[in-house]
């Protein structure tokens, strides 16, 4: 029996390989085994930061709500507490957008926050 080195389906998975290494310096988007570590790396990178970019823009939106309302003489977590005493159910990216876009409708926001606190 003729020994069989692959032909035609190797030279495509290698060929589909390849093209996802487009655009990498030097070998690592030229040689398959080369292309193959890179792009196995880049697919798990990937898949890691899906979840960590969530993390990130979370981050970034308390951040920037907390940078809002101390300018209204509250902190960050008085200011969710009140919220959820008010029955507020705004989701924190919608509350960053607030704070960034809109500064009055934010800042009626807080002050509700705010009177739910003193009660």
């Amino acid at each position: 029996m003729p020994r069989a080195k692959g032909g035609i389906k190797t030279r495509q998975r290698h060929k589909k390989l390849l093209e996802k290494a487009k655009g990498y310096y030097g070998a690592k988007s030229r040689l398959f085994k080369a292309a193959s570590e890179t792009v196995d790396k880049g697919l798990q990178y990937a898949y890691r930061d899906r979840k960590v970019k969530k993390r990130e823009f979370r981050a970034l939106w308390i951040t920037r709500i907390s940078a809002a309302v101390r300018g209204m003489d509250l902190n960050y977590s008085q200011f969710m507490h009140g919220l959820k005493k008010a029955n507020i159910t705004l989701d924190r990216k919608a509350l960053a957008d607030l704070a960034y876009n809109d500064p009055a409708a934010f800042s009626s926001i807080a002050e509700t926050a705010k009177t739910q606190l003193a009660s």
